[in-house]
């Protein structure tokens, strides 16, 4: 029966990228292996969701998409609708899944009050009406931490927490980043914070490299020089300069583009360069192609990073500047511990990609001075937290500002 299974609800608002709903997956997967009578449901804002691997006992309900634009506003995806229209649909759309799956855990994916404002309703419902747990989740970093503390003191971040926030879980190492001091989280919300560890998708990974892996055109003696632009919205600049480098002859260069990188840039791209690289959309697990290259340039998301220096794999990353710094943070933070090198945007010319290319591999720090097990920690942090009766209380006096 639904009442003796643990539900889990997974929530976020996916608008930029495929990272957030690839972490989304990676935490429902190891739920459902750590708790055999777990089901989770996972609510994102991209249809691409459903493109990965779904594992048993995971679901998910895809909203009608936002898009989130170089100045930070969002609109809609596919829709012509007004935004604040599509907000209210995604609102009460997400309100009837929850109060019909009744979950017993919801994670929040990075903003606590969802796309601007979506969750309101529901968070309020769910602590009104059920004895639903909610937990936010954060990525080891966010952005500049000024521009971080003044936007979450605007939206009321801070009060959303304290009114209906029992856990924030950061999926990071306070060693590398500490994202609580940085953004300068009050001390009885610091008291929430769990700091999990690096989620580290290659611990997680089984069997023998997929089919799709050996399908691709790709020589096992020639060396592999990969560039992955995340999910290709912003990435058509670096997967252009990587195609004009110069690559040896012995060489294979490969670009995935991602699937939100516009149809007629990829066209244009193996218009202009399929005769000197191998151009694709997607793979559904990019930590086996991370695997088998011997050089990567990429952007700086946190999945993708984390991935590669767990392989060891010592990339170059060229992060994304906007409209958050995130990308440039996380990335000279991790070039300071020796772990990747870092290039600038606006410096990733064709000519500064091929001189990184053709320097001699670095030997990495040993062992890698940052927490990867994130993924063990996670169940963990759910059984302790479904099972404590003693929970604390949601009624914290509220700060005027913080």
């Amino acid at each position: 029966a639904a009442s003796s299974r643990t539900r889990v609800a997974l929530y976020s608002h996916d608008t930029c990228g495929l990272g957030h709903m690839r972490r989304n997956l990676l935490i429902a997967r190891t739920l459902v292996e750590a708790l055999p009578d777990a089901e989770v449901l996972l609510i994102s804002g991209a249809r691409e969701a459903t493109l990965f691997p779904v594992p048993p006992r995971v679901d998910i309900l895809t909203l009608p998409a936002l898009f989130k634009q170089p100045d930070g506003h969002y609109r809609a995806r596919h829709f012509s609708f007004n935004v604040r229209d599509l907000i209210r649909l995604r609102g009460r759309i997400i309100r009837a899944a929850l109060e019909s799956f009744r979950p017993h855990l919801l994670v929040v994916d990075n903003v606590p009050r969802g796309a601007m404002g979506e969750l309101t309703e529901t968070l309020t419902y769910l602590r009104q009406y059920t004895s639903t747990r909610c937990v936010l989740g954060l990525r080891d970093v966010l952005d500049h931490p000024v521009r971080v503390h003044e936007e979450w003191n605007r939206a009321g971040n801070f009060h959303t927490l304290y009114d209906h926030y029992e856990a924030i879980w950061i999926y990071g190492d306070p060693t590398v980043y500490d994202t609580a001091t940085a953004y300068r989280f009050p001390s009885d919300l610091q008291q929430r914070v769990a700091y999990t560890g690096y989620l580290n998708r290659c611990a997680r990974r089984e069997g023998s490299p997929p089919e799709w892996l050996n399908a691709l055109p790709l020589s096992r003696q020639a060396p592999l020089r990969l560039c992955a632009v995340g999910g290709g919205q912003d990435g058509t600049r670096l997967a252009e300069a990587f195609a004009r480098t110069r690559h040896p002859d012995e060489t294979t260069g490969l670009i995935v583009t991602g699937p939100f990188m516009a149809p007629s840039e990829r066209e244009r791209l193996r218009h202009h360069y399929g005769g000197r690289v191998r151009i694709i959309p997607f793979v559904p697990e990019a930590t086996w192609l991370y695997e088998r290259a011997n050089q990567v340039v990429s952007m700086g998301g946190y999945n993708t990073v984390i991935e590669l220096v767990a392989l060891e794999k010592h990339p170059l990353i060229v992060p994304r500047l906007r409209p958050r710094q995130e990308q440039w943070i996380r990335a000279r933070r991790l070039q300071e511990l020796g772990l990747v090198d870092v290039l600038h945007p606006r410096e990733a010319t064709p000519e500064a990609l091929g001189r990184w290319l053709h320097l001699p591999r670095r030997p990495r720090p040993e062992p890698p001075p940052l927490n990867l097990n994130g993924l063990d920690r996670l169940p963990l942090l759910t059984r302790n937290l479904l099972s404590d009766t003693a929970a604390r209380s949601l009624n914290t006096p509220h700060h005027a500002a913080v």
